[in-house]
């Protein structure tokens, strides 16, 4: 167990104690989610003064350092209304709140609508909707006359995700038509029971799609061509980016060293043990529990070969201790049963991951099936110059340079004992796996960063505003 020197000032236990509540806070907002959303903390740009439009929506603060323009400056004085399926702590409401800052920052006027809420009183989805209106988005009733104006005054409507699909007929009804030619969809599913035709049979009909990678775009015009007989309309491919205020902590040895060294006392880990890490939502489709039978095995293959290396230990960050769910409680077993408990070690769910992306040594993306949509903790690690072993499947493979900034290998049981060589083989070339780091962060560097993805949704919302403009003028000439 690593331990702190007997001197250690009370200035640096206080330093870190604000650096943590820094990260815990301005993880809502930000880029991440973490996958897992997690994953991640996010931000607001602020660049120019916005123009309050009739909607409400507050001014937005002049930034007076000399910044470079953004590249959604055009959207400035636009009407923009946000429709998700629900707000949490998941990956798709809090990308489509990153949205919605960027779009405050300069100067549109900017909706956001939740379709689910509970009937109780929610402390998560309260203090989400605070953020929201303090940064001055507009948040409205999913059903009213309210709505229907939202909808029919916005410049542009996205939906996110495909189950906010079922918002569409019973709100807005005989004002149908008049939206559909101005929607965004922005899809971030890549499970089969998405595809609904409840959900998804007015796709042909919105100006256009827009999905986090190539493989999931491609799965979504196939699968509705040929399972519900509907056409897509054009589809984007935005992959997704990096926030500054991640890059940042990232980029400080500093912050680096202080993070690793709390998280691994608490873990009772050392500073020379070999650490991998999962950090997901615990569930069957995020691969947990095959993760650890390849982490078991790796102990074994290191044991039988006698190889020389630190003490390894595996940490699952994303539990819900609370919930006690029968897959969490079939993980906790396995490891019982393997005797193995003080070697694993499991995190109940955060927003903060950058402290557990600076404590492990390497991450491991598990995700099972399809894989995952575009996997925003993939390269949330490669900024803090991890290796990923992750799954040869969906966005995972468009972000990981197999042999490069990480390896790969297959879905499913087949996975197992190719992920535990993987483990070994970074645990016995320590050169290979630093190479690897390096290389992840530069590949980050190069296409991953928050003004990668702003240029990239710019691009698909000057096409949308341009489509809708032009139906308009058909329609109206």
């Amino acid at each position: 167990m690593a331990k702190h020197s007997v001197g250690w000032p009370l200035l640096q236990k206080r330093w870190l104690l604000g650096l943590l509540i820094m990260l815990s806070i301005s993880t809502v907002i930000a880029f991440f989610i973490r996958s897992a959303f997690d994953s991640c903390d996010r931000h607001l740009e602020e660049v120019a003064q916005g123009s309050a439009r009739s909607s409400g929506n507050a001014p937005v603060p002049v930034n007076t350092k000399a910044t470079p323009p953004s590249p959604l400056s055009f959207m400035r004085s636009k009407r923009v209304l946000l429709v998700s399926h629900e707000l949490s702590l998941s990956g798709g409401p809090l990308l489509l709140m990153e949205l919605a800052f960027l779009l405050r920052s300069v100067g549109a006027g900017v909706s956001w609508i939740t379709i689910q809420k509970p009937l109780q009183t929610d402390g998560v989805i309260y203090n989400l909707e605070e953020k929201m209106l303090v940064r001055g988005v507009q948040v409205i009733s999913a059903k009213g006359q309210e709505a229907i104006d939202a909808s029919l005054k916005a410049d542009l409507v996205v939906l996110n995700t495909a189950v906010a699909g079922k918002w569409l007929d019973p709100v807005l009804k005989e004002n149908l038509s008049r939206v559909l030619p101005k929607v965004l969809w922005w899809i971030h599913e890549m499970r089969g029971h998405y595809f609904k035709l409840d959900f998804v049979k007015h796709l042909p009909l919105v100006a256009g799609a827009m999905i986090d990678s190539h493989v999931t775009a491609d799965y979504w015009k196939n699968r509705t061509q040929v399972r519900l007989g509907i056409k897509m309309p054009e589809t984007y491919v935005v992959h997704l980016g990096n926030s500054k205020e991640l890059m940042e902590v990232a980029e400080d040895s500093v912050a680096n060293r202080v993070l690793r060294e709390h998280i691994r006392e608490s873990l009772q880990v050392r500073d020379e043990d070999l650490l991998f890490g999962i950090i997901n939502s615990v569930s069957r489709g995020k691969g947990q529990d095959l993760f650890l039978r390849s982490f078991y095995e790796a102990l074994q293959l290191i044991q039988d070969k006698k190889l020389q290396v630190p003490s390894v230990h595996a940490v699952i960050v994303g539990s819900d201790m609370g919930a006690q769910t029968k897959f969490e409680t079939e993980l906790r077993s396995y490891v019982m049963q393997k005797k193995i408990q003080h070697r694993v070690h499991f995190v109940n769910k955060t927003l903060t991951v950058a402290p557990y992306l600076a404590a492990i040594d390497v991450l491991v993306q598990n995700s099972q099936a399809r894989g995952e949509c575009f996997g925003r903790i993939t390269i949330e690690a490669m900024a803090f110059q991890l290796p990923v072993l992750g799954t040869a499947a969906g966005g995972t493979a468009e972000i990981v340079v197999n042999g490069t900034t990480g390896m790969l290998h297959p879905v499913g049981k087949e996975g197992v004992p190719a992920l535990a060589k993987n483990m070994v083989k970074l645990a016995t070339q320590v050169e290979r796996r630093l190479t690897m780091g390096k290389r992840g962060y530069e590949r980050v560097k190069e296409r991953f960063l928050e003004h990668h993805m702003a240029h990239r949704i710019a691009f698909v919302l000057k096409d949308i505003l341009r489509k809708s403009k032009d139906y308009q003028h058909r329609h109206t000439t």
